[in-house]
């Protein structure tokens, strides 16, 4: 009798138990169906949307760009590769350097470089003002950077602060005249003699090589126009301020011309008071 009451028992609690399974079964269902509803609504507005927002993160180049794009698929490409992202053990990516960078490495002749080289050597430049523009302006919109300004990068310049910020600044690599100076590693400063305002403007800007960058909140754009105006107002126009310059060579040419005059007059001297006493 007792294991007809627990048959019935078992029977009964199964039976209650299969609503609630089947409730949760369609509960799990109910769920599956709205993911795979909102996959697919997501799937559709990717589709639709997709394009424009693709448009918006590449936007047309400017004509001068575009000419700019040009050139570089020619003459750049190999060793920066497509889009400028770089190519590693050739040339390094130009996304972010501005067409300061540009200015100054393909103005100068500098780029393009036939080999890698401790340091690219300034040449006879390969392209002209108008193509050095084009490149530079396809490098600051894809990727934006510091600029050149434009008009006259030495107007209202003071140029005793700019011979104060030079020395303090610039001599050290490039010596008290300007004419450069050995660095480590077969590296070197160059002259700045042959460099013209646009080219001091954004190497301060860029910071080429072992130079560093001189941006804006470290000298500002007056004290740049200042430095400007003393380089090629001032060193390269022969004013020094002193005298004789003794080639501008720095202190090795004054210790000699020391020895050579002094110490030879001192013992010209001596030689004369022991003759006459």
């Amino acid at each position: 009798m007792t294991s007809d009451n627990d048959r019935r028992r078992g029977l009964l609690a199964r039976l209650r138990g299969r609503p609630a399974a089947r409730s949760r079964g369609r509960r799990r269902l109910g769920a599956a169906f709205r993911l795979i509803a909102a996959l697919t609504l997501a799937g559709g507005a990717y589709t639709v949307f997709a394009p424009g927002v693709q448009a918006q993160e590449n936007p047309p180049l400017t004509g001068a760009a575009a000419e700019g794009r040009v050139l570089f698929d020619v003459s750049c490409v190999t060793c920066h590769g497509r889009n400028a992202q770089g190519v590693e053990g050739r040339g390094p990516s130009l996304i972010g350097v501005g067409s300061a960078s540009v200015e100054f490495q393909v103005g100068s002749g500098r780029m393009p470089m036939a080999r890698q080289e401790a340091q690219a050597m300034r040449k006879p430049p390969v392209f002209t003002d108008e193509q050095v523009r084009q490149l530079g302006q396809y490098i600051q919109e894809l990727g934006g950077g510091p600029q050149v300004p434009q008009g006259n990068l030495r107007e209202g310049a003071n140029l005793a602060t700019g011979g104060e910020l030079f020395r303090i600044n610039c001599s050290q690599c490039h010596a008290f005249g300007g004419g450069g100076g050995a660095l480590s590693s077969g590296k070197y400063a160059p002259s700045l003699n042959p460099a013209s305002d646009a080219q001091i403007y954004a190497a301060m800007l860029s910071g080429p090589q072992n130079m560093p960058v001189f941006g804006d909140n470290q000298i500002t754009p007056e004290q740049k126009a200042d430095i400007i105006a003393y380089i090629q107002e001032t060193l390269k126009a022969d004013q020094d301020q002193g005298g004789f310059n003794l080639g501008r060579y720095g202190p090795s040419t004054e210790g000699l011309a020391i020895f050579l005059v002094g110490i030879v007059a001192l013992v010209f001297a001596s030689l004369w008071i022991a003759g006459k006493s």
